[in-house]
């Protein structure tokens, strides 16, 4: 797996990311701007969710996709200081097949099943 390769799947997945940061931040303000204006009862509204609790999922789900992006930068300087598949716990291997299937992680399998201290 060269740097090239990493650094052009991490390009793809920042853009993926971005678009979804992107589509988030326009539902966090549709929900605002809609209920900016209200004055009925959601707490008690027996055809669905409150718009409070619709909020919070998008923030939370928006506050996501930003720790992801900066996941993707964290990745990416690894990739440039040569450290992307060593460990950042153990100093050992992180397996080529962990990082294709998660390609922000920073930490081998063995590391990532010990609880943190």
């Amino acid at each position: 797996m060269d740097d090239k390769t990493v650094l052009d799947a991490l390009a793809e997945l920042r853009a993926h990311t971005r678009q979804r940061t992107e589509a988030l931040c326009q539902q966090v303000n549709a929900i605002t701007d809609a209920s900016q204006f209200t004055t009925h009862d959601d707490e008690h509204d027996p055809e669905g969710a409150t718009v409070g609790f619709e909020r919070a999922q998008a923030q939370s789900l928006l506050a996501a996709a930003r720790r992801d992006l900066a996941a993707i930068d964290h990745a990416e300087r690894r990739v440039r200081a040569g450290s992307y598949l060593t460990c950042e716990r153990c100093g050992g291997p992180i397996a080529e097949q962990r990082i294709v299937a998660l390609p922000t992680v920073s930490t081998c399998i063995d590391c990532a099943s010990r609880p943190r201290r």
